[in-house]
Order: C-alpha cells, then structure tokens, then sequence
C-alpha cells in the first residue's frame, strides 16, 4: 500500500529502441536500425511535485515517460517507494497522458469526465467530477461538446480524464504543445495546484519552457541524446550551474538558457564538436557532483501533502462493469442533440433507407414482362452491394473515434479489444435492424407481395445480415489501418471482388471456370444472393410472362428459342419460360441437368443459416484478432 508520502525514483536506467524511421518492410523483418536513447539515467521526486523533464527533440524526453509507465524494456531499477515499478501496479495506479490523446466526440466535458469514473456514483460521483472541473477551470464549459473546446479547454479536459481516477503518479507528454503563452502559464499553474492538492506526483515533458512557469516546477530535468545534464530541485538549479562556470545572465531565462546549454549545435560542424564536447563535460560533472543536488534539502522542500488520499477509482474494474460503461459512453454519444449526437444517428438509421428510396425512384415502374427477370435481379443486387457499401461507409465513419480512444485506453490496461467490441456490437446490431428492415419494406413490394410478411421478413434478414458482415469486416481492417479512406477502399475492393465473383448477376455461375465457382462457397454474397434471387423467382407470376402488351411468350419450351418453336403471337427476344429456369442458367454450374429447386445449394433453410453463420462467424474472429498483441509500430500510430 502507498501512503500519502512517498517517492519515484529511477536508478542507473537504460533503454534502446528505434532510432531511425524505416518502411513497412523494415519494421516487419525487424531490420530497423535501433541504438540507445537513454543512458544512465537517475532521478528523483516526490508526492505533491511537478517534474519537468526538459530536452530539444530528440533528446529522449517520451521515453523516458514510457520507460517510467513500462511501457517499453529497460534496464535499472524504477522504484515507487523503494519497491519495483511493475506495469501493472502503473496500469493501476498511475496514468499516462499524450498531448495527441483523442476524447469520444458527441459527449459534454460533464458528462466525459462522469463517464471516466466507473468504480463510484450517486453524490460522491457528481461532486467528484465537479469538483475536479472547478480545479482544472472548466467548470464554465461543463455542457460544451468536446468537439467545440478550444485548445487549451481540450487539452484540459483530456487531463482531467485522467485526474478525476486520483492516480500516484500523473505522465504528461508535452501538455502546452501548441498552446499560447497565457494558456501555457494557466495550464502549468493548474497542474501545480492540483499535485499539491491531491499529493499526485506530476511529471511532464516540455520543449520550450516560458520562464513565468519557473516558479511553479519543484524539479526539473535536463535530458540531451539520451543523457542526463541536471536532475534535481530547480532551487538548485541556478546555484549548481553558477558554480560550475556557467551562470545564468540576467533577464534571461533560465529554463531555456540551460536547455540550450543542454542541446547539440548543428549549425556547423566545428560548433557541433565543441558542443558535444561541452555536453559530455557537463554529463559526467553531474554524475560526480549531482547526488546531493538530486536528493535536494528535504527539510526545506514546501510539498503539501494530502493526509486523506484515497485513490477513488484506480484499480481494474469487473468485466461486465467496463462493457456496461463502454456501452453508456458509446449510447450517450449517440442520443443528444449536439452535432455529433446527430449525425450518428441519421447515419445509423438513415443512409441506407435513403439509399433503398433512390433505387424505389428507379425501379418502381417495372412491369411484369420478360425483361423483369433482368430488372429484379439488378434491383436485388444492387439491394445487396448497397448494403454492404452503406454499412463499410458507416463504420468507417462512426467507429474511427472509438477505435482510436480504445487504443489509447489499452496501454492502461482499462479494457481489452473484445469488451469494446462487445459495446459495439450491442449498440449496432439493434440499429442495423432497425434500419435493415424499414430499408427491406420499401423496396420488397417491387420484388414480392409485401402482404407476404415472412418472406419479406427472410428478405429483411438477408440485408441484415450482408450489413453485419460488411460492419465486421471493416472492423477487422481497421485493427491495422489507421487513414479511414484508405481504410474504405481496402474494404471496397474486397467487397467488389465476392461481389462480382459470387453474385450471378455480372457473371452466372455456368460462365465460371470450375475453380472460380468452388471459390463461391466460401463468399458470403453467394448464399445471400442465391437466397434472395429463389425467394424471388419462385413466384407463379415469372411463369411464361409475355414480352410486353401485345406480344407473348406461350411457345417457349427452352431457354433459347428458334425457329421451330415460334408462334404469330411469341417473340423471338423471350428467352425465359419460368424463374426456375432464369435460376438454373445463373446459379448451377456447368452441365447441371437437375431440378435446381431440388438442389441442396438452393435450401433456403441452408442459404439463410450460412449467410448468418458468416456473419457470426466473423464477430467472433474479430474478437480474438482484437486480443491478438499487435507489434509496437502499429499501436503507435493511432496515439500519434
């Protein structure tokens, strides 16, 4: 158990990585070039301090924040009042936060902060997250939408995501990027606030430190390639340089004055040399002389320390517990009437009736002669490759933010791919029903009676479950691609390939080298497709229909006329007698001479079942691909 005071120190700490960007290639055969970023590093602070640890790019300021949340491998020892680190005491009790880090967009900062805290509610929950906006100044913004926050209100807030759970220890990676000076001072202020208040040790990486936030640092670290220059309290900081040689100038300041000091010239090569020259004196100066400095004067130190902390929602939570909250946050994104709010839900439930209304328009007006056969089948077509491309275009939009926040979220080991995809799915599967059927019912009575309700129930089915192998199968793309255009495209190229190989309506199945229809039994749009097409074409109405008004195919006894079997009132362009027998040209293979009614392939028990088997199937792969470890290069690029 930690008590109120206590210490984080990191001894003698080494770490080697990445070095250098390499290709897809590279990364993959492991062939990047690597080398070591920190070295010897050795450091101190305590409860209720801000640490900055300062250091031009390059210089290794985030690894050392990974090194610290064991998130990468090191050597040395990181010790949490005197005892190891491990990764899952830091999971438990500290926290990590990038100044990239996403929030889900549709919630209120009221209401994201709320939903952060799933070990508490009632009273204590509500005073809780009011509590900690009034200490981060948002307590003016609690109903804004996340997505209209101006920088520093975010930024803000995505701590607060974080310090609303009361952690040990706070990581920040570069909390002012990109923020103006006053903003810069508010944040800094704020976060020394709060360390004192809450007796949280807050360490932070900064790249051009201002000098009006000198006073509210307790310590500071100076880290070049990898190597430490100064770590210790920054009322040493003046004195320990001064007495080295190099004292601060006046009216400067002293936080970029000594990062300078600290930093490799490049503007030539003669500066370059006696610069790292420089540096390595001062390295090893520190080494000599810096124990004392880094342990500072613990009778003068002026923490104010939290006798009552008690960490309110640290600790991982039950399995159900974090599916329910995955779930609330994923709901309370969707229902509300801010901007976001709106557009999932018109996306959800809209896009593909407006889609199955265009093809309406179209097809409304065919009549029931010979060239219906080829008019419902493009209608059941383009029925299904909509949906599928309705359902790829929805997921990419709507799932990106959950995805990446699931990443974020992972490296804290607050939840794993499955739970969030279990939330997913059981606010998606419901509203693709909804919309699957009231798309189904306005189209079917083009295709059948509508007063026919269980086919036109089988009919909505199918498109529900083409909508939920689609939603899935873009899923499982987006566990490595990070671009949603690339990502749609990848999806729709897969999609046009089963499409056009298994349909039977760009090819029939008679056209296909024998390979290429084998190939078919593993699509899911062949029994779909095959589903739809005998649910159809089974209806009396497709036996002998006539060419148009005034003439009609009575004579036809074979699916291609001649000359033998022409009347006065037949026309020469019918070609087919019944449904059957448009289904046995598209959907049997290559000498087939049996009933296709009788065929096992046409069982619509059996079509409907593997089209839902497919389906299922490919929700529970995802999964298990989601609990897969992914290598390094891939995670980092949705906290980036």
């Amino acid at each position: 158990m930690i008590g109120s005071d206590y210490t984080l120190e990191l001894c003698n700490v080494f770490h080697s990585g990445q070095v250098e960007p390499g290709n897809f290639f590279q990364r993959l055969t492991g062939g990047v070039k690597t080398g070591i970023i920190l070295k010897d590093v050795s450091m101190l602070t305590h409860s209720g301090e801000v640490t900055a640890i300062l250091g031009s790019k390059g210089s290794g300021k985030r690894a050392l924040l990974d090194v610290i949340a064991r998130r990468v491998p090191s050597k040395g020892h990181i010790l949490l009042d005197g005892a190891p680190l491990e990764e899952d005491h830091f999971r438990n009790t500290c926290a990590l936060v990038r100044h990239s880090t996403k929030l889900l967009p549709g919630l209120s900062v009221q209401q994201t902060l709320s939903l952060s805290l799933t070990k508490i509610s009632g009273y204590l929950k509500s005073s809780k997250v009011k509590q900690v906006m009034a200490d981060l100044a948002l307590s003016q913004v609690a109903h804004k939408c996340v997505t209209t926050l101006s920088k520093s209100e975010y930024r803000r807030l995505v701590i607060g995501v974080q310090l609303i759970r009361d952690p040990i220890i706070l990581l920040l990676d570069e909390p002012t990027w990109d923020l103006d000076p006053l903003n810069t001072y508010l944040v800094i202020s704020i976060l020394s606030n709060a360390a004192k208040k809450y007796g949280t040790t807050i360490i932070l990486t900064m790249e051009k430190p201002r000098s009006d936030v000198f006073p509210f640092l307790d310590r500071v670290v100076y880290l070049c390639l990898g190597d430490v220059v100064y770590a210790g309290p920054t009322r040493n900081l003046l004195e320990y340089f001064g007495s080295i040689g190099f004292p601060c100038p006046q009216l400067e300041n002293p936080l970029m004055y000594y990062l300078c000091l600290s930093t490799v010239d490049r503007r030539s090569r003669e500066r370059f040399i006696e610069s790292n020259h420089q540096i390595a004196a001062l390295v090893e100066k520190f080494k000599l002389e810096g124990q004392g400095i880094m342990q500072g004067n613990m009778t003068e130190h002026s923490r104010i320390i939290n006798p009552n902390k008690i960490q309110m929602n640290y600790g991982k939570p039950g399995g159900m517990k974090v599916i329910w909250m995955l779930y609330l946050r994923i709901l309370v994104s969707i229902f509300n009437l801010k901007k976001n709010g709106l557009k999932q839900m018109s996306m959800r439930l809209l896009s593909l009736p407006i889609y199955f209304l265009i093809l309406w328009i179209f097809y409304n007006e065919a009549q029931d002669f010979q060239r219906a056969f080829i008019t419902k089948s493009g209608l059941i077509f383009n029925a299904i490759t909509g949906t599928y491309f309705i359902s790829i275009m929805n997921t990419i939009c709507l799932y990106g933010p959950y995805r990446t926040r699931y990443y974020q979220e992972s490296q804290e080991g607050l939840y794993s791919g499955a739970s969030l995809l279990l939330s997913w799915n059981l606010v998606s599967v419901p509203f693709s029903f909804i919309t699957t059927f009231l798309s189904a019912a306005i189209i079917y009575p083009i295709l059948g009676d509508i007063t026919e309700g269980l086919d036109y129930i089988y009919f909505a089915l199918i498109l529900w479950s083409c909508y939920i192998y689609a939603e899935q199968q873009t899923i499982a793309i987006m566990m490595f691609v990070k671009n949603g255009l690339i990502a749609a495209i990848v999806n729709i190229y897969i999609t046009c390939v089963y499409v056009m190989l298994a349909s039977g309506v760009l090819r029939s199945y008679k056209g296909l080298e024998e390979w290429l229809f084998y190939l078919t039994y593993i699509t899911h749009t062949r029994y779909a497709s095959i589903f739809v097409h005998r649910g159809v074409f089974k209806q009396p109405t497709f036996n002998i229909m006539p060419y148009s008004v005034t003439e009609n195919c009575t004579a036809i006894t074979s699916l291609i006329q001649t000359s033998s079997n022409l009347n006065a009132n037949s026309n020469s362009d019918c070609r087919y007698p019944s449904g059957k027998a448009f289904l046995t040209e598209r959907y049997t293979p290559k000498n087939f001479a049996g009933d296709v009614y009788q065929a096992g392939d046409f069982n619509p028990e059996f079509n409907l079942g593997v089209s839902f088997a497919f389906s299922l199937g490919i929700m529970v792969f995802n999964k298990f691909l989601y609990l897969v470890p992914l290598p390094g290069y891939v995670t980092d690029k949705f906290r980036e």
